[in-house]
């Protein structure tokens, strides 16, 4: 039995390098694979006659921010990702490569001062998840958000070999600017396909969680994330649970707050901070009865979210079939549901 947590192969043909848009696809064109009892391929604007009357679907409203600019380490180019800020006023940062690798262990030290556009520039002062030194803690002579807004692009990585502009990155539901990449299980919604699931009988209800940076390095933790879960859509949320509706989260993000929020009977309350929790066989998800989500890589921590709410059966055989039927893989990619058997 494949065990999503371990390295599968996925076969380059199964990277999406483009948006489904180049492809000649609406947003909401793209394949969705809903698992649960069994196996159903269908595509995405389809959602509605996948979901029944009286589920609570949650969204994530952060939007993405441009948050990779160039710049100079000594004399060479990099390009630096802003992954998050610290209440203090200092930024998580990712130093790469202008082939957009990341650095190699110990290239990078404290004290290690970049170059940014405008004469601003980002110094390091220590790892944030060590012993990792992906990602540093770092002091920003300049307005980080100004600077974004000025130079900034989103985040891409090697699979997608072309740069394409901010309005490829954003979801219908982005409404607060925050999140480093963009919360991605969301893309294929449009503003049709909510009225569709408004008009069946499926309620939408919102929670912020602002995204990190992705591609953790071997046995990194995902990071601590900000996020917050409305005083309204936890009432929607056990009041969908009591009166025997499913409550179905949008992507990792959306779990990873819901869960974060609920107390060990599952009952959501309103929340607001830093959020470090790790989801997985060892901790399954007591809110979410099933996620929308995209296509994870080999060995990426998401993959343990997903068993953690759909359980490794469903899991497995949900990438079985898409690695068998060609599902198109990460942002840009093809959907799944994946549902908590019953």
């Amino acid at each position: 039995m494949l065990i999503p947590r371990r390295a599968f192969e996925l076969p380059a043909r199964l990277n999406a390098t483009a948006p489904p848009e180049a492809r000649g696809l609406a947003r909401d064109g793209v394949r969705l694979l809903v698992a649960g009892d069994r196996l159903t391929h269908a595509v995405f604007r389809e959602l509605p006659d996948q979901l029944r009357a009286g589920d609570l679907v949650v969204v994530n409203n952060s939007a993405t921010l441009p948050a990779a600019v160039d710049a100079l380490l000594d004399d060479r180019a990099v390009g630096l990702h802003f992954s998050t800020w610290l209440d203090g006023g200092r930024w998580i940062v990712e130093v790469r490569s202008v082939d957009r690798v990341p650095f190699a262990d110990r290239e990078l030290l404290g004290g290690t001062t970049i170059q940014l556009p405008d004469g601003g520039t980002a110094t390091l002062r220590e790892p944030w998840l060590p012993p990792a030194r992906r990602l540093w803690i770092a002091d920003i002579a300049t307005d980080p958000r100004a600077l974004l807004a000025v130079h900034g692009r989103p985040i891409t990585y090697s699979y997608v070999p072309q740069r394409w502009s901010a309005d490829y990155y954003t979801t219908v539901f982005g409404r607060i600017p925050g999140s480093a990449e963009m919360p991605s299980a969301a893309r294929p919604f449009t503003q049709r396909l909510v009225l569709d699931l408004v008009t069946s009988g499926v309620t939408i209800a919102p929670i912020t969680l602002h995204t990190g940076v992705s591609s953790p390095e071997t046995g990194e933790p995902p990071s601590p994330e900000r996020y917050a879960v409305p005083a309204s859509t936890a009432r929607l949320v056990n009041d969908t649970r009591a009166a025997g509706g499913r409550v179905i989260a949008v992507g990792t993000t959306v779990t990873r707050a819901l869960e974060s929020a609920a107390d060990p009977t599952g009952r959501v309350h309103s929340a607001v901070g830093w959020t470090e929790l790790v989801l997985g066989a060892d901790r399954p998800a007591r809110v979410a009865d099933g996620l929308i989500t995209g296509w994870h890589a080999p060995g990426a921590s998401h993959l343990d979210l997903l068993v953690a709410v759909a359980g490794a059966e469903t899991v497995d055989a949900a990438y079985r079939a898409a690695l068998d039927t060609g599902y198109l893989w990460h942002e840009f990619g093809d959907s799944a549901l994946l549902l908590r058997p019953r």
